[in-house]
């Protein structure tokens, strides 16, 4: 019904992705892009963690550090690719920068917010028992803000590989943005669809991966 220079066939698309995945093209595409969602995941998760923690468990940490996180978590942060271009240069380090980002907030925010619903009466039960300051934290608060805290890391992966197809559009020279950016030089539709499958498939497989571990962390949940 449209034209190949509008959306390529089905057929032509599955075509496509058997020749990029024969010749490794594909492959090291996948690889590259791989490295970089997941360099800048395990960055952005460090940082949401650490400061949802210092944020949540602590008033003052909650003073020092909850306004400005809110401040720019509001900035849209593929907006700072400029800012980043101009601090890390034009190599990778802007790249997981960007994901990073997408990743500390959404994190960040599920964190502080299990932390702070966790039930007051059962703090008071732990308090009762005996509990020191740091076991009520490992046995009860971690534990509560946990199902809030999978949340913030299955929204965290899906910002990671949104952040990650812009990043590649910024100078690369490598990975399946750069693949897409190249094929959409030559109108080539089928090679650009291929790219986007393939973002979508690894969005989706990490997403199962988080609902596979929230089934296992999570089973003295009533269900």
């Amino acid at each position: 019904m449209l034209p190949p220079d509008k959306l390529a066939s089905p057929v032509t698309v599955l075509g496509s992705a058997v020749e990029l995945t024969a010749d490794g093209q594909l492959g090291s595409a996948f690889l590259v892009s791989m490295g970089r969602v997941l360099g800048g995941f395990a960055i952005g998760a460090l940082v949401g963690v650490a400061l949802g923690l210092s944020s949540g468990l602590s008033r003052w940490g909650e003073r020092i550090f909850d306004p400005p996180v809110q401040m720019l978590r509001t900035l849209p942060h593929l907006g700072l690719i400029p800012l980043f271009i101009l601090w890390f240069g034009i190599g990778e380090e802007p790249k997981l920068a960007l994901v990073a980002a997408g990743v500390a907030f959404p994190l960040y925010l599920n964190l502080h917010a299990g932390i702070r619903q966790t039930d007051p009466g059962l703090l008071e039960a732990s308090r009762v028992l005996g509990y020191t300051a740091v076991e009520r934290v490992v046995h009860v608060v971690l534990p509560s803000a946990l199902p809030q805290t999978l949340v913030g890391l299955r929204i965290s992966l899906g910002a990671a590989w949104l952040s990650l197809i812009v990043a590649e559009q910024v100078n690369a020279d490598a990975g399946i943005g750069y693949l897409i950016n190249n094929a959409r030089e030559f109108l080539r539709t089928d090679v650009v669809v291929v790219g986007l499958l393939v973002y979508a498939l690894l969005g989706l497989a990490t997403d199962g991966l988080v609902r596979g571990l929230e089934r296992r962390l999570l089973r003295w949940q009533v269900r």
